[in-house]
C-alpha cells in the first residue's frame, strides 16, 4: 500500500466559537498508525495553519459540509443519508448557502484543492473527501444504530466516549485495516481519563475522538475500501465505508 499520511478533521462549523479537532495518522503497509491528536483549533486559519504544518500530506478527511449549492434546506446528500440511516438515528444536520454563507467547510476545501487535494481523488494523488462518523461507526463496527457519546447527562457522554475509545481501540485487531494507537496518544482512549472530564474538556475528548475516527475513515478510503457516497462532487457529497471489519 505504501505510506501515506492522512489527517482527520472535525470541522467546527463556527469555527470562531467552537473548536476543531485534528488527527494524522501514517498508512504503513497494511495498517495505520495514530501519529498525533489535538484540540483547541479556533478559526479556519488555525486549521489551515495545522494542516500545513503536516509534512507530505497525502488525503485528508473532514467532518462538515464542503461543497454547498443549495440555497435553502437539506443537501441531497443529506436527504439520501436520512432515508438510509433516520432509522438508526444518524441523520445530519441540513447545510444550504442561506444557513452558512460563509462556510468554514467550503473555505477549508477550497484551500485544499488550491493545493491539488481533489474530491474522493484517486488515491495515487493527492484527495480530500467529505466524511460523517456517526453512520461509519455503524458500518465499521456493525452498530445496529448511533453510537450515544454526544448528547445527554455528563455521565452519560462519559459512558459513550469510553465505548467509542473501546471501540478505536478494538480496531488493533481488524482484519480489514488495523489501527496501532501508541502510548503517547492513548489519553483520549483511556478509561479513566475519560471519566475525569467535565465541561469543555469532555467536550474536546469528544472533538478529538471523532478526528480519529474521521482519519481512520480517511485511511479505509486510501487503502480502497468498498464505500457508499451519497449525493454528487458537484452539488456536495458523504463518504461513508461500506463494510464491517
Amino acid at each position: 500500500m505504501g505510506d501515506r499520511i492522512i489527517a482527520g478533521v472535525d470541522l467546527a462549523w463556527l469555527g470562531t466559537r467552537n473548536p476543531t479537532a485534528l488527527a494524522i495518522g501514517r498508512i504503513a503497509g497494511n495498517s495505520v498508525i495514530l501519529h498525533s491528536v489535538s484540540g483547541g483549533h479556533y478559526g479556519i486559519g488555525a486549521v489551515i495553519e495545522a494542516l500545513s504544518c503536516v509534512p507530505s500530506l497525502h488525503g485528508v478527511a473532514i467532518d462538515a459540509p464542503l461543497v454547498i449549492s443549495n440555497e435553502f434546506g437539506m443537501r441531497t446528500c443529506e436527504r439520501e443519508l436520512g432515508c438510509a440511516y433516520g432509522g438508526r438515528k444518524a441523520s445530519c444536520h441540513a447545510s444550504s448557502l442561506a444557513r452558512y454563507p460563509n462556510s468554514d467547510g467550503v473555505m477549508l476545501s477550497n484551500y485544499l484543492e488550491r493545493l491539488g487535494f481533489r474530491h474522493l481523488g484517486p488515491t495515487g494523488q493527492r484527495w480530500q473527501l467529505e466524511c460523517y462518523p456517526h453512520p461509519a461507526l455503524i458500518e465499521i463496527f456493525g452498530l445496529r444504530e448511533r453510537l450515544p457519546y454526544k448528547k445527554g447527562t455528563v455521565g452519560q457522554k462519559r459512558v459513550g466516549q469510553i465505548e467509542l475509545g473501546r471501540l478505536i481501540c478494538s480496531l488493533a485487531t481488524s482484519s480489514v485495516l488495523p489501527l496501532h494507537v501508541p502510548d503517547d496518544v492513548r489519553r483520549q482512549v483511556e478509561p479513566d481519563h475519560i471519566q475525569r472530564l467535565v465541561g469543555r474538556e469532555l467536550k474536546r475528548n469528544e472533538d478529538m475522538l471523532d478526528a480519529i475516527i474521521c482519519m481512520y475513515i480517511g485511511a479505509l478510503y486510501q487503502a480502497g475500501q468498498r464505500d457508499q457516497v451519497f449525493g454528487s462532487v458537484d452539488e456536495g457529497y458523504i463518504y461513508v465505508p461500506a463494510f464491517r471489519g
